[in-house]
């Protein structure tokens, strides 16, 4: 595979990230990929290649209040050039700003894949340019920071990460890209403790006035702030002033050095605590070996490779408690932890306490618990990812056209001879996903693309719906099921959104419905029915129910209301007429025995006797068409007890009257 590594830093540069950028270039060489840096130098014209044609440095300023850091420019014409003669397969950017950038105009530019490293919790750098000490501004630097972190991933195919620590925070900036949790791996046998060379011990040992027997504790990396050297340094000297003898060498460059060797100075410690200043890369194993343990009180690592380093050359560490370590540092087995210069002192009392055999212990404890982080197990891991994206990769579209419509914007993808696809995609989406017109777009990003269009347009058509009238959860819900092709997990996230915006609520809607069945005389009973099978437990309808007592006076004017139209019918009749329709519209028996016993039905009696003659004349003409005589009574008979007419009345009437037989034939 031909790989391009684009880093801000890289080797004679120190630093975690060049080493990591080293890592790779070296691991991918020796597994015999062609493989290539574009990185920075001071200077400026055109970009140079190393005399062994591997590495391209761009022209770039040095910015010393950022420890050297080399800042380029995006535009590089004649590199452009030179990257494209090189064919790659693969562009891996290690770093995000200035050649971070270059390298994604890059992958662009000739269409190759993009994989990206985080390496730095930006976040915890921002005090390098606030230089105003502002806690608004650095608020603000810190949102600022996780956007553009979020802009720089989503032009990524996927994302490495070294830690779990450094996943949590991207995953806080919701970014969606696959993120592949992978430590950097290690050389490890360079450091390991067989390979130490007494003569460079005693040499590197001396040079600091460090004798055999003193414990030596050292720190390598960067002299920053973020470092917190300070507090390494104080906790040196509350256990000199308790009387334990050991002593910190302190080996790296950086813009708080002279700062940190006067606090030293100040604190009368120039006789334990020693400044190495920068290395070089080849060195720092001996200076790891000439130790007895490592400490670092940084609680800004994303990784922390040179905790690693410390354990693979046999040294025990010194740490504050951080997410980074936990895999690490055993208290007890392969360091201590402390929280602040108090426990470091007490810390340091208990490493000095520990006899050469134990130490030995320890030292083997230590290389072993380094031993996952080589640089093999590395190696496979990062070409899992750089197969699956060049694979992926095969299968990807380009964003040809955007069209910004009422509330969506409209894309337009193409992929090979396949016609052109057309989705309508929402404002959230089109910068989640960081689409561009130009930009690649994998065949996973476009099938989530598809699903998202679906379920706006079902979300859309569920608020047209509510726009004519207020539904429950389980009505929306119901419904997408059966009129759209979203899935369950869709349903559910449409209907979260509607709850979201206010669009659905069951609390309001049942207060709503309980009143507007309410209105139309609707009793208790047929109210809770109706709202639990649209979803609304029983308990929510009840306790709105019970903020009103107008049941009776409700079903009062049910009755009246019927009663007033059954002005011909008998009492009995009335009354189980009444009785039904209650029960019909929701009100309990009793309920309706109690408002039929309180009605006046004095009319009704009055009128018994004159509807009773009235329905037996209507009866009998019905009847006498097919029936006479006999026959016709009982059907007469009949038809009045069916009305609730009284027995005894009827016959009486009935037998009053005249019953011929039709002659036969």
């Amino acid at each position: 595979m031909r790989i391009g590594l684009f880093s801000d830093t890289f080797p004679p540069e120190i630093n975690g990230v060049a080493n990591s950028t080293y890592i790779v270039f070296s691991e991918m060489l020796r597994h015999g990929h062609e493989v290539y840096v574009i990185t920075t130098r001071t200077g400026i014209f055109k970009a140079v290649w190393d005399e062994d044609g591997r590495v391209l440095r761009l022209a770039g300023i040095e910015l010393k209040f950022l420890y050297g850091y080399q800042m380029s420019s995006f535009i590089h014409p004649f590199a452009l050039e030179e990257i494209r003669k090189l064919h790659l397969d693969l562009i891996h950017a290690q770093t995000e700003f200035g050649i971070g950038i270059f390298a994604r105009k890059c992958a662009r530019e000739f269409h190759i894949p993009l994989v990206m490293t985080y390496h730095t919790t930006y976040e915890d750098y921002t005090h390098y340019v606030n230089f105003i000490h502002s806690e608004r501004l650095d608020a603000e630097m810190k949102e600022r920071v996780a956007d553009v972190t979020k802009l720089y991933a989503d032009a990524s195919m996927e994302v490495i990460v070294p830690s779990e620590k450094t996943k949590e925070s991207l995953l806080s900036y919701q970014i969606y890209k696959k993120i592949n949790v992978i430590p950097t791996g290690l050389q490890l046998d360079r450091f390991s403790p067989g390979l130490q060379d007494p003569e460079t011990t005693e040499k590197i040992r001396s040079e600091f006035n460090i004798a055999e027997n003193d414990r030596l504790v050292i720190y390598v990396g960067r002299i920053a702030e973020e470092k917190a050297l300070d507090l390494v340094i104080s906790g040196f000297a509350k256990a000199k002033e308790q009387g334990t003898g050991v002593k910190l060498l302190i080996v790296g460059g950086g813009p708080d050095l002279e700062r940190l060797k006067e606090h030293a100075r100040s604190l009368g410690l120039s006789d334990c605590v020693g400044f190495a200043g920068p290395i070089e890369n080849t060195k720092v194993p001996d200076y790891y070996r000439s130790a007895d343990a490592f400490i670092s009180a940084s609680l800004s690592e994303t990784q922390g490779m040179t905790f690693i380093e410390a354990l693979a050359s046999g040294l025990p560490l010194f740490a504050r408690r951080d997410e980074v370590l936990k895999d690490l540092l055993i208290e007890g087995k392969t360091g201590w932890y402390f929280d602040d210069e108090k426990t470091l002192a007490e810390a340091l009392k208990k490493f000095c306490e520990v006899s050469e055999e134990q130490m030995e212990k320890i030292s083997e404890d230590c290389v072993k618990q380094a031993s996952p982080y080589s640089s093999e197990v590395f190696y496979n891991q990062l070409m899992g990812v750089y197969n699956r994206v060049v694979e992926e990769y095969e299968d990807t579209y380009l964003l040809t056209k955007a069209r910004a419509k009422a509330n969506t914007i409209e894309i337009t993808l193409k992929r090979g001879l396949e016609k052109e696809l057309v989705l309508d995609v929402s404002l959230d989406d089109f910068y989640e996903y960081g689409l561009k017109k130009g930009r690649n777009v994998s065949a996973s990003t476009v099938e989530i693309l598809q699903k998202n269009e679906v379920e706006n347009k079902a979300y859309q058509r569920c608020l047209n719906k509510l726009a004519v009238r207020d539904r429950s959860v389980k009505e929306i819900g119901e419904w997408l099921r059966f009129n759209t092709k979203c899935d369950e997990a869709q349903i559910n996230a449409i209907v979260d959104r509607l709850c979201d915006n206010g669009y659905l609520n069951d609390a309001a809607y049942a207060e709503a419905e309980v009143l507007r069945m309410k209105s139309a005389l609707n009793g208790e009973e047929k109210i809770v029915h109706e709202l639990m099978n649209k979803g609304i437990s029983e308990e929510a309808v009840r306790t709105v129910l019970s903020r009103y007592s107008d049941e009776e006076d409700n079903a009062r004017i049910l009755a009246e209301k019927v009663l007033k139209s059954k002005k011909n019918s008998s009492g009995r009749r009335t009354m189980d007429v009444i009785r039904t329709k209650l029960v019909q519209h929701g009100f309990s028996v009793d309920m309706a025995n109690t408002v039929i016993s309180k009605l006046d039905l004095s009319g009704i009696v009055s009128r018994e006797s004159d509807n009773l003659a009235h329905t037996i004349e209507k009866a009998k003409r019905k009847y006498s068409r097919k029936y006479s005589g006999i026959e016709l009574k009982a059907r007469v008979y009949k038809s009045c007890m069916q009305q609730g007419y009284s027995s005894s009345d009827v016959v009486r009437i009935l037998d009053g009257m005249e019953w011929f037989e039709d002659e036969e034939d």
